[in-house]
This record gives C-alpha cells, structure tokens and sequence, in this order.
C-alpha cells in the first residue's frame, strides 16, 4: 500500500483520464463504494492569480533558539522550507514558551505570516500583550503565496544535516500543529477543511523539468511515518470504482488551508484579543534592539537571510496559478507532475516537475506564465481525453 501523499509532494503519481465531459463516474462491483467526481475546468484563460513564494530551507531544520541583544530576547522563528502553515503552531509554541520564560507583559513579534500570526496569537494566550511590527500584513507576505496544503515535512531539513533530536522535535511541532489546525474545522469561511485526494497513474508521461536543477538531487528528511495514526491510509481504488480510467488510482485525505479564509480569520483573532499592529521595515538586528522590547520573537521567514545574516537559509522558489473556483470541486489531484489543491479561494495548480529540487537556489520571484500555463494544459488532459472504445 502507498504511504499517503499529502504530507508531501515526493511521490507524486503520473498519469491520464481516458474520459468523456461531464460528472466522472465510475460503476462498482456490489459492497464497493461508488465515487463520482465533477472535472476541473483546467483552461488557461481560468487562471485568475499566480504568485511565487520563496520557502525558506535550512539543512538543519529550523530556527529555534534564542540571543540576547543587550536587554532584549530575541527568540527565533523561521526556517520551515515548504512546512511554514502545516508546523505553524507547533512551532510557535516552542517559541512562545521561551518568550515567556521571563514573564514579559508584553511581546514584540517581527513578521506577520503564518509564524507570526501564531506566535502572536498564541503569546496572547499567554497573558502578553502584542505587538506585530512588520513590512506587510498576511494578505502581502510569502505565506499567502503558499500551495495552502498540509505537508509538515516538505523541505524542512537534510537527513543528513538535522541534529539527532530534530525527529523528536518535529513530531512534537506537527502533532501540537495538527490539534491546533482541528480547531478551524467548520468556522464559517472553512478556514480548514479536509477533502479527498487522488494520485492518478496512466500511459501518459509526467512532466519534466524544463531545465535540470543546478543542484544534484539532495537527501531531504522524511517524517511523516512519525504521524502516521493521524491521518487515514491511502487506498488503492478498484478498477471499476475508480472515477479516472487509469492503471492506478489511489485515494487519501487532505488537509487544505483555504489561505484568504485562513489568514484573514487568524489576523481577526489577533485583533480582537486585543493585539496591535505597526509597520516597520527592519534593516538590521540593531533595528530591532532599538525598540526597547523586553522579549521579541522573530518569525521573518526567508527575510531573515537579509536581516540576520543567516547564510544558512537557502530560497526555493515555488510558483502557482489558481483558477476560478468551483464550489462543487472538493478534491485534490496529483498528475503527471501536476499537483492540484482545491482551495475555495481558486484551485490551486502547480507544476511539481523535478521533485523536491524544484526552484532550490533560486530567489527569482519573478511570475513565469508559461510555468503556470504548462501545469494546466496537462491537467486538462485529465478531464478532455476521449473516451475508451
């Protein structure tokens, strides 16, 4: 049986839909469970939105520890590769419980993505008062560019590279981030929700690179065999129950952040404990210094390479497209190098070709639309096949 895809992107399946228009459907031998899907309308003149995110990787996994700057505790937060929403919480309850250490009043957070946010959020819980200083609210940060997927284990760190406790440590991050996640389950905008997600096999080739990663391959950790009794197993669907005429189809469950629902939802709650927001545009750790705050966590993400001189963070860039939403289209898809989430705030598709290598290195956040083009041109080979004799 197939480890489940969701929480990560590695073993994408390839293939094509041999299938007609309208609903998908598939006949079931007697006791199997019949599963009939709406197509996406993969066309490119759909594509309202693309955007491109730099997740910011470190070989070790990421920033947790803390400096002292004069009278100020700095406490980091940054550094998740491409597992910035699905370790969120987790991760910033580790740095709020070293924030509060000194029983602060208040609490400066630097960032306002998805760290951010939870940090803040969670130190409010605390009993601090907060602060986000930050370039940009959610809505204009590399967080809201994200695939909105939860995948606590993309790109975190090198097996090679992560400390010997790093395991132990991300389980805690994920199983903390996962129970928190569940709390956003049906809040009006569905903030989180969970759908179903198909791998999809046939004769159709994958999608390759358009050009060889500069980079050769790299060993990165895999964690999700950790939390495997969170979430249910992959199941390889029969012939006749499959909704793709495929040689292999294989059905899990996906956690999807609907990010504009999520964001705005996480910000509200900021603001109504009570939290304040300033902007500020940091140069430096001395900028940060000069606040005069007792206690700051930063949760700056890729920015953080500028700002802290951290050499060790290293950009990989993602881009995707969104097409208009389609209030009936509630699973996801990964196909021929193509990976689909179906936000309700545009289905998300992104071209995976060249696996977890894709985009390391490189900081071009440059809109490519011949990327995005690409992606939903093989998509809608799924769903525009002819079908079989």
């Amino acid at each position: 049986m197939q480890a489940p895809l969701v929480l990560g992107r590695r073993r994408l399946m390839q293939g094509s839909l041999l299938g007609g228009s309208g609903l998908l459907s598939a006949c079931t031998t007697a006791g199997s469970e019949a599963v009939s899907l709406p197509p996406i309308r993969a066309q490119t003149d759909r594509i309202f939105d693309m955007a491109v995110c730099l997740r910011p990787f470190r070989a070790a996994g990421p920033r947790l520890d803390t400096e002292r700057m004069g009278n100020t505790l700095v406490v980091h937060n940054y550094g998740h590769g491409g597992s910035g929403w699905s370790l969120s919480w987790g991760s910033s309850a580790l740095a709020v419980a070293k924030a509060m250490e000194p029983s602060p009043r208040e609490v400066a957070v630097i960032g306002c993505g998805a760290l951010g946010l939870t940090s803040a959020i969670l130190a409010q819980r605390a009993g601090a008062r907060v602060t986000i200083y930050a370039r940009e609210q959610i809505m204009d940060t590399r967080s809201f560019r994200a695939s909105g997927a939860w995948t606590p284990d993309s790109r975190i760190a090198l097996a090679s590279t992560a400390g010997p406790g790093f395991a132990t440590l991300w389980e805690q991050m994920a199983r903390a981030s996962f129970k928190a996640h569940r709390d956003y389950l049906g809040l009006p905008g569905t903030p989180v929700e969970w759908t179903d997600y198909y791998s999809v096999r046939t004769d159709q080739p994958p999608l390759q690179p358009l050009a060889p990663p500069a980079t050769p391959a790299l060993d990165f950790a895999s964690y999700s065999h950790l939390i495997a009794d969170l979430t249910p197993q992959s199941h390889r669907l029969a012939p006749q129950a499959a909704p793709f005429r495929a040689r292999s189809v294989y059905r899990s469950d996906m956690m999807v952040f609907n990010i504009a629902d999520y964001g705005h939802t996480l910000l509200s709650d900021f603001f109504t404990a009570g939290g304040k927001f300033q902007h500020a545009d940091f140069h430096s750790p001395a900028d940060i210094a000069a606040l005069g705050k007792r206690v700051v966590i930063n949760c700056t993400g890729y920015g953080a390479r500028a700002l802290w001189r951290d050499e060790s963070i290293v950009p990989v860039r993602g881009q995707i497209a969104r097409l208009l939403p389609q209030p009936d289209v509630h699973y996801g898809l990964g196909y021929r190098n193509v990976y689909v989430v179906p936000r309700r705030d545009g289905i998300v598709v992104q071209d995976v070709s060249g696996g977890d290598m894709k985009g390391y290195g490189d900081s071009n956040e440059t809109i490519d639309r011949p990327e995005s083009t690409r992606a939903v041109t093989a998509l809608a080979d799924l769903f525009s096949a002819p079908p079989a004799a």
